[in-house]
């Protein structure tokens, strides 16, 4: 007979949720000290149930994991969970980005792979995102934070091959295979592919390696949002393989007339 056993318990937030017969959900978790998984938690859907109120998405929660020692161990029991605080997120028309985020970590994070620093980035971009205002700069700063921390993004201070210093005023752009590399089109800058000033990378690499907020990482991104959104949706796509995100389609969707 399978023995109880107990785990850490984590900060968190649902990522995802889907149904696990008809009083039970199967959670998709991002934790702070666990990486990203998956759990069941058991009657959650009963009426009574007091994980039924807390175990919503882009509010943070404190949960407490048992596992059976067993083949199934890979799922692990939710025990309990309780609301951590804060003040609600006000989705409007963060919601739909708010997911996209998900998804991101869905796609890219594998399972107890832990990345506190990348968990206390989704906190802060979830706080910054209820400034429309800010919606943008906290989107790019988030994924230039996961590829990162995933180890998919290079040194942007350098060109990648070469290790030849990044000069500011000189335009490079950011390629999926090749890194950081001087920009070979000479032209409009419209009919060419799209490059970012080196100013905004030494900016950008400077925000990063010190592990600073993401509130200083938006400013640094700030001088090229629209070319920034544009490089980093090739290189996430790059790394997604054939794999589509759905938010995004959506978001395409809506925008269409």
């Amino acid at each position: 007979m399978a023995r109880a056993a107990q785990r850490p318990g984590s900060a968190a937030y649902v990522l995802h949720s889907h149904d696990w017969s008809e009083s039970s959900l199967i959670l998709d978790l991002f934790t702070r000290d666990h990486g990203r998984v998956v759990a069941v938690a058991k009657g959650a859907k009963r009426p009574y149930s007091q994980l039924r109120p807390v175990l919503m998405p882009f509010q943070r929660l404190t949960l407490g994991f048992g596992v059976k020692r067993s083949e199934d161990a890979e799922v692990w029991l939710l025990r309990q969970a309780e609301w951590a605080g804060g003040s609600a997120w006000p989705g409007g028309a963060a919601l739909l980005p708010g997911f996209y985020l998900n998804e991101l970590l869905l796609r890219l994070m594998v399972r107890h792979d832990p990345h506190p620093a990348l968990f206390d980035a989704y906190a802060q971009t979830l706080q910054a995102m209820g400034d429309p205002s800010l919606l943008q700069a906290a989107l790019r700063a988030f994924e230039l934070t996961l590829l990162r921390q995933l180890g998919h993004l290079p040194q942007m201070s350098v060109e990648t091959v070469g290790a030849r210093p990044v000069i500011a005023g000189r335009a490079y752009e950011l390629h999926s295979e090749l890194g950081v590399r001087e920009a070979q089109w000479v032209g409009e800058p419209s009919a060419g592919p799209v490059v970012l000033d080196g100013q905004v990378l030494m900016d950008i690499e400077q925000a990063l390696s010190l592990n600073t907020t993401i509130p200083t990482l938006m400013a640094a991104c700030m001088p090229a949002l629209s070319e920034l959104k544009a490089l980093l949706r090739t290189l996430i796509h790059y790394h997604l393989g054939s794999q589509t995100l759905r938010t995004r389609q959506l978001m395409m969707e809506l925008q269409q007339p």
